[in-house]
């Protein structure tokens, strides 16, 4: 009988237990109504908060250089470098000659030959002139060349000795003025027809800049040569939500397989036409650059090589921030603070940067404050929490440390704790 007694009485305690608790669950305005499990809590923290964009790319020389040759004006003679050499900017690159410096000769020849035909003329006529001055005064009615007294326009006859040799020594400081300027211009084109005869040998193209030769066109259809920059660059393409984010200058990271360290950046050049027409049935894609930072020859990256790009389009550090999934709205964001009190406070927040499944916190709690996840159920405003015990955290040395008396306070406190 005592077995049944035990049996039944445990039966009515549970009973009484369980509509105790109900009656409590139930009862308007109980505090256990208003009484929040708290399985998902975190710290606002600060932290830092980067915005990316996450794209591809492929590893090409940042620049080409493409050089041309003029066949009609010139005659090739040969290369002077090979595909896949490297140079840099003055090395020659090929030979040629100037075929328009024949023709150009000839003609610096022919006025060369005419101004030393007009300076005999007129040394030839200076004579004259000094021959008749020799005899105006002994022989006033002597024979005059013709063309001497048509350039003198006076009349011999009539005119005195000494203004016929006054006119005589103007016209010669006249002709000694014409034939010094032809004497000028015959040594300007000597020295025209010197530089072309050093010219007549093979002329020489250089490079501009450093680089690689990439292409040799040997069928002389231009370019004959091109040249790539020995620096590198990523190209790829922004979508239009990208684009919208992206900025020329904006900091770079890459990652390859071909690479072992990760190469770093910037944003050079941004293309503000789609790569192409602007379709319906297409989305747009615009191509940018990004410049590599030059990091030694054991981290040169590959032509060619396939990069994971990531783009830093914002970044905050040391801010105040939470997980995105802590915060609700309604008009305006806000989030629940657990106090120090064992409420569940609403908290109304100021948002700044939201990336990486964080959120910054311009305006509300601060670094350290306690606030609470997802709950499992509806939060009400000033409400009570409870916690799941840490089992990992509870240590029997602990407890050994505490008094007789402070064990009956904490055991009491347990079960009258409202």
């Amino acid at each position: 009988m005592s077995g049944k007694w035990k049996i039944a009485a445990v039966s009515i305690a549970s009973i009484v237990l369980i509509t105790v608790n109900l009656y409590l669950i139930e009862k308007k305005e109980s505090k256990v109504e208003r009484t929040v499990f708290v399985g998902n809590w975190t710290k606002v923290k600060k932290d830092t908060i980067t915005d990316t964009i996450q794209t591809n790319g492929v590893i090409k020389p940042v620049e080409e250089y493409d050089i041309y040759f003029d066949t009609k004006k010139n005659d090739f003679n040969k290369f002077l470098v090979k595909e896949g050499d490297a140079i840099t900017a003055g090395s020659s690159l090929f030979e040629y000659t100037a075929t328009e410096l024949d023709a150009l000769k000839a003609n610096l020849e022919a006025e060369k030959t005419a101004a030393e035909g007009e300076i005999a003329g007129i040394e030839e006529y200076i004579g004259k002139l000094r021959s008749y001055q020799g005899t105006v005064t002994s022989e006033p009615n002597a024979a005059i060349d013709e063309s001497v007294e048509k350039n003198l326009n006076i009349d011999i006859t009539t005119s005195s000795s000494d203004l016929i040799k006054s006119n005589i020594e103007q016209e010669m400081y006249k002709q000694e003025l014409e034939k010094n300027r032809l004497e000028e211009k015959v040594k300007m084109l000597d020295n025209k027809l010197s530089s072309i005869e050093e010219q007549s040998s093979a002329i020489v193209t250089t490079s501009e800049a450093d680089g690689v030769v990439k292409n040799i066109n040997k069928n002389l259809d231009n370019p004959i040569i091109s040249i790539v920059s020995t620096n590198m660059a990523i190209e790829g393409y922004f979508s239009g939500e990208e684009m919208k984010k992206a900025e020329v200058g904006m900091t770079i990271k890459a990652s390859s397989s071909d690479t072992k360290k990760a190469l770093k950046g910037t944003i050079g050049r941004i293309h503000s036409y789609p790569a192409e027409e602007p379709s319906l049935k297409k989305d747009n894609r615009f191509p940018f650059q990004a410049l590599i930072e030059p990091e030694g020859e054991e981290t040169e990256p590959l032509v060619g090589s396939k990069v994971n790009l990531t783009v830093i389009t914002n970044e905050k550090a040391g801010v105040p921030s939470i997980p995105t999934e802590a915060v609700r709205y309604q008009k305006h964001p806000y989030i629940y603070k657990l106090t120090n009190k064992g409420h569940v406070d609403k908290h109304y927040i100021t948002k700044g940067l939201k990336a990486e499944g964080k959120q910054e916190i311009i305006k509300g709690p601060s670094v350290g404050d306690v606030i609470l996840l997802k709950p499992n159920v509806a939060v009400k405003n000033h409400s009570y929490f409870i916690t799941p015990i840490q089992f990992e955290k509870v240590k029997a040395g602990t407890y050994k440390k505490f008094t007789s008396r402070e064990k009956v306070r904490y055991l009491l406190l347990g079960i009258l704790e409202k």
